[in-house]
């Protein structure tokens, strides 16, 4: 059995706009701490990021526990929305979860974006049997990548989880079944 810890980062600084370089709020960075201890009895062999800042540095503190290099794989970035910065992010999200074909100009669709992550995860899964893995991600990638195993998950239930940060969906894969959970983490509870 392969077991995959999918990590949506936690609280960014929303004050910078460009989604590489965009870091951690001091809140996100202190919520950190959860996924430590969540991961605290838990064997990890391999550590994955999108290149984005917030997922690489949400599980830094658990990768270097465990001494494990972040390897970047830019096909789990976040969908890109497209040119401009969305004010009203919540209404162009409910459109693309509705229609997973819509998208900004230059930006993707959550089918591009599904498609893209179901790749990458695909080649882990090939490459890595056997082995637990943590991987950096964000909201609306991982959403999809429950998607695409689970119809039923859709934009209410992405919206429950939307604005929890960070949060781990965990799948394990044995030969052709899958299951998984999300784990909540959120220090406003």
């Amino acid at each position: 059995m392969t077991t995959v810890y999918f990590v949506r980062h936690a609280e960014p600084d929303l004050s910078n706009h460009n989604d590489l370089t965009r870091d951690l709020t001091p809140k996100g960075i202190e919520d950190r701490k959860f996924l430590i201890d969540y991961f605290k009895n838990k064997k990890l062999d391999v550590a994955f990021s999108s290149p984005f800042k917030r997922a690489i540095r949400t599980i830094e503190p658990v990768a270097k526990s465990r001494n494990l290099k972040i390897n970047q794989i830019s096909e789990f970035c976040e969908r890109k929305i497209g040119d401009e910065w969305i004010s009203n992010f919540h209404e162009y999200c409910q459109k693309q979860w509705f229609d997973f074909d819509y998208k900004l100009e230059n930006g993707e669709s959550l089918n591009d974006t599904q498609k893209r992550n179901i790749n990458a995860l695909k080649n882990i899964l090939a490459n890595y049997p056997d082995k637990n893995i943590i991987i950096g991600s964000h909201g609306t990638a991982i959403g999809t990548i429950i998607n695409y195993f689970d119809s039923n998950f859709d934009y209410p239930a992405f919206s429950k989880i939307q604005p929890i940060m960070p949060f781990v969906a965990k799948f394990n894969f044995s030969g052709d079944k899958v299951d998984y959970r999300i784990i909540a983490f959120n220090s406003k509870n």
